[in-house]
């Protein structure tokens, strides 16, 4: 796949190695082939030796990206009976870091192309290792928000980089086994963070509790940065190109008038700024539409390309996109809060309760990968949906079915079919949506679904997470509240998912093969 700056600028040769990685989730079954996909001389010298520590390098960021966007919600409760602080700030430490994701994704994309990708890989592992770092020894809620903050920064740097890299030391006759990878590594880390969260949470070790999810990061990071320093090559785009600066703001702006007040509104009693600032993210990320285009006119490169979204097939993937990933992140929160805050699980037990989600997943990712994604394209899309979504709805009947205290067994048929539908949708989305869109495009799409990935998890977390606390606030027990609380949301996640099957036949019909 092409980068944002490749994919801006039509006059380059088609020979491309610098692209922003897929979506960490992207298909197996069509990974990107290039001329340019040769061996580094180091890594022929190793006999492929070097190629997949390289490999392993780019596996290990993500996987710390996407724990780091699951593992949280687990120990939400544990760092709040630490903290204190209320429901809103709990929100904010799982949107924080999504959010400031979003936001520099395709910022993070371009600075790799200026700087070189390879040391804004380096710079982008290291600081994040620091910021998690940081994370483990947050003495309030509002320095823990801060550094997840940082920490989603740090991400959007590194994980553009990523997959270009690892395209220069693999030729195209390996290319196919090095992205097969990804598809089941990614579902599993996604949806196996809880799992992983609840045990280091519970476990305390050395007393380290709730700090231990972060404390995790460090030594991926180490390993990866010393690997990545020796086995990924040195690489930038063949022609300089400048940051769009006034674009970055714009659409930062953008999307902080969106998120924040979704976060902050409810706790304030949804005074009428919240309203404002909300209505205002439309026209100011008109203003950057309207910027993008103006650079295009003038031959300079875009952050976004203009073109994208005259493709009805990108536009409607994008609206299935926001949807599906908003119900993923806002369902993994809304799970874990109510199996400890409603069922008084610890987070251990709750974390093993999701257990069947996370097998769900990896064979759902690798059915759709390996087979279903290839003969039904968006067909498998769809049905990952509709199954999800009635998952989700299983989910609910069982919440009220038990009277609001559902065992671990009772809920495991509900949460597997949903786990299979997660993966069945995650492993060809985004190919079947980088169809509907040229060459030339490519690039600049594949940034756009990466931000609307961390976006749709920013307003799930948001809005759903406004949902539960403020069901949960109004009842006659804590326990039934919550469990009403619960119910809600996740009729609301199912609704959207269905909701979001019609909109899936907008997306192409198959991926490029």
């Amino acid at each position: 796949m092409t980068s944002p700056v490749e994919a801006a600028e039509p006059d380059r040769a088609p020979a491309r190695s610098d692209a922003p990685p897929p979506l960490p989730l992207t298909s197996p079954s069509s990974p990107p082939s290039s001329p340019s996909s040769s061996p580094s001389p180091s890594a022929t010298r190793a006999g492929g030796r070097l190629r997949w520590l390289g490999l392993a390098a780019v596996l290990a960021v993500e996987v710390m990206d996407l724990l780091d966007t699951t593992i949280v919600g687990i120990a939400s409760p544990s760092i709040r009976a630490d903290f204190g602080g209320s429901s809103t700030q709990i929100q904010w430490i799982t949107a924080a870091y999504t959010l400031s994701f979003a936001v520099l994704m395709i910022t993070g994309a371009r600075l790799g192309d200026i700087v070189g990708r390879h040391r804004m890989f380096l710079l982008g592992v290291a600081g994040f290792g620091a910021c998690s770092a940081l994370c483990a020894c947050a003495v309030s809620p509002g320095m823990l928000i801060g550094t997840r903050a940082a920490q989603g920064a740090f991400a959007a740097m590194v994980l553009p980089q990523g997959i270009g890299l690892i395209r220069e030391v693999f030729p195209a006759a390996e290319a196919g086994r090095a992205f097969a990878l990804f598809g089941p590594v990614m579902g599993v880390s996604a949806v196996g963070g809880p799992v992983l969260g609840g045990y280091l949470t519970d476990a305390d070790l050395l007393g380290t509790g709730w700090r231990a999810v972060f404390l995790i990061n460090v030594p991926l990071a180490v390993a990866a940065f010393l690997v990545g320093l020796r086995a990924l090559p040195a690489s930038r785009a063949p022609r300089r190109t400048q940051l769009d600066l006034p674009g970055v703001v714009l659409v930062s702006a953008a999307v902080l008038l969106l998120v924040y007040p979704l976060v902050e509104g409810r706790d304030l009693g949804w005074p009428l700024w919240s309203y404002a600032m909300m209505a205002a993210a439309l026209p100011v990320l008109l203003l950057f539409a309207r910027r993008q285009r103006a650079l295009r006119r003038r031959g300079r490169s875009p952050l976004v390309e203009p073109s994208l979204f005259r493709h009805r097939g990108f536009d409607g993937s994008l609206a299935v996109g926001v949807v599906f990933f908003g119900a993923m992140s806002g369902l993994i929160l809304i799970l874990t809060l109510f199996l400890q805050y409603g069922l008084g699980d610890s987070p251990l037990r709750a974390g093993a309760t999701t257990i069947p989600m996370a097998l769900g997943t990896a064979v759902g990712a690798t059915l759709s990968g390996v087979w279903l994604g290839a003969r039904f394209g968006r067909l498998t899309v769809q049905g990952g949906l509709v199954l999800t979504a009635a998952g989700v709805g299983a989910l609910a009947l069982t919440v009220h079915g038990t009277g609001g205290t559902p065992t671990g067994w009772q809920l495991s048929p509900a949460l597997l079919a949903a786990g299979i539908g997660l993966g069945m949708v995650m492993a060809p989305f985004f190919d079947i949506a980088l169809a509907g869109v040229s060459d030339d495009e490519t690039g600049s799409a594949s940034g756009v679904l990466n931000a609307v990935q961390q976006l749709g998890g920013s307003i799930g977390v948001a809005v759903l997470g406004t949902v539960f606390f403020s069901r949960a606030a109004h009842g006659t027990s804590p326990a039934r509240a919550t469990a009403a609380a619960a119910q809600t949301a996740l009729w609301i996640a199912a609704a959207a998912l269905a909701v979001s099957t019609a909109a899936a036949f907008l997306m192409p019909r198959r991926a490029h093969h």
